[in-house]
């Protein structure tokens, strides 16, 4: 029998070979199944769960309104007949995903891959290891659970989405290293559609192109760098990036020059990528810390007026 598939890249999809998963249709039992698929690696309270999905009905109701979503998603998973245990393991007061369960997570796969190639730079990949990048970018169908903003999910697709173009730039030098420029080029051209400023990887299509004996298309690979830039961001190429498009121009790169090119400043600019990534991080932190005292606020306001009503209540006379 064929693993439980389940799919959280682009649209929600649970399968077991061609048949899609049966009742799991409730929208907030997909968001509940997915949060603890992604988050697997921890126990979490049912109060903070029920919190998360149903933030804005009583605690009462949302604990309630977890117990069902809980039931339907076992029974759900049960009609599948997981092989071996149980996917979720739910106690009275925590839920955490069973790891030994028989089940197959593109996004797992996904984080496997980063984390086994993490630390090494794209020109010193083995082919293992830019097979294991390779299939993992395959895996990234669209952006995490499209179509889906609550807050929890928007912090994690921005993420995922930070590891996807992690891995691509990888691929982008490890192509180059190895003089499969149509291939580093198609990996290059995934980045600009997520990140059309980014001006790190016009100089690595510029110089792929040229050495793949395009310069005319290096050429216009700048001018398309120009109008990024001053589109998405109002300023002008680096110092680099214009010293490598007269080179090109002048058609004066030497073979050694050609080689040594794709590493100059490689470290500066990958930092420049990190930072890009971590202000935008930065940005959906901000946002979750000013709900969740929003939430505070809401809460403890609440707790004070059932407080001052109990008081009343017992300094009224029978």
């Amino acid at each position: 029998m064929s693993k439980l598939q389940v799919h959280l890249f682009g649209k929600f999809m649970i399968e077991r070979g061609t048949e899609s998963l049966k009742g799991l249709d409730a929208g907030k039992e997909r968001e509940l199944l997915s949060y603890l698929l992604i988050n697997r690696n921890q126990s979490h309270p049912r109060e903070t769960l029920a919190s998360l999905l149903w933030g804005e009905t009583t605690t009462e109701k949302s604990k309630k309104y977890l117990r069902q979503a809980l039931w339907h998603v076992q029974s759900a998973l049960e009609s599948c007949e997981v092989k071996d245990a149980n996917l979720l393991n739910v106690e009275h007061d925590w839920v955490q995903l069973n790891l030994q369960s028989d089940v197959w997570l593109d996004v797992a796969v996904f984080e496997c891959a980063f984390n086994a190639t993490h630390g090494v730079p794209g020109n010193q990949l083995t082919k293992n290891s830019a097979d294991l990048l390779i299939e993992a970018v395959d895996l990234y169908k669209g952006d995490l659970l499209d179509g889906w903003y609550q807050d929890w999910c928007l912090f994690e697709r921005e993420r995922l989405q930070n590891i996807y173009l992690c891995m691509l730039h990888k691929l982008m030098s490890y192509c180059d290293a190895n003089a499969n420029f149509e291939a580093g080029q198609a990996y290059g051209a995934i980045i600009l559609r997520y990140d059309r400023a980014s001006e790190r990887t016009y100089r690595r299509l510029m110089l792929m192109q040229y050495k793949a004996g395009d310069r005319t298309g290096a050429l216009r690979q700048y001018e398309r760098c120009v109008g990024a830039l001053n589109e998405e961001l109002g300023v002008k190429p680096e110092r680099r990036t214009r010293k490598l498009y007269e080179v090109i121009r002048n058609d004066g790169m030497t073979p050694v020059q050609q080689r040594s090119a794709p590493r100059d400043s490689d470290q500066a600019a990958g930092l420049t990528e990190v930072l890009v990534g971590l202000k935008r991080m930065q940005t959906v932190l901000a946002t979750l810390q000013r709900r969740v005292q929003r939430d505070v606020t809401a809460v403890e306001a609440g707790i004070d007026t059932m407080r001052h009503k109990t008081e009343s209540d017992s300094q009224s006379p029978d």
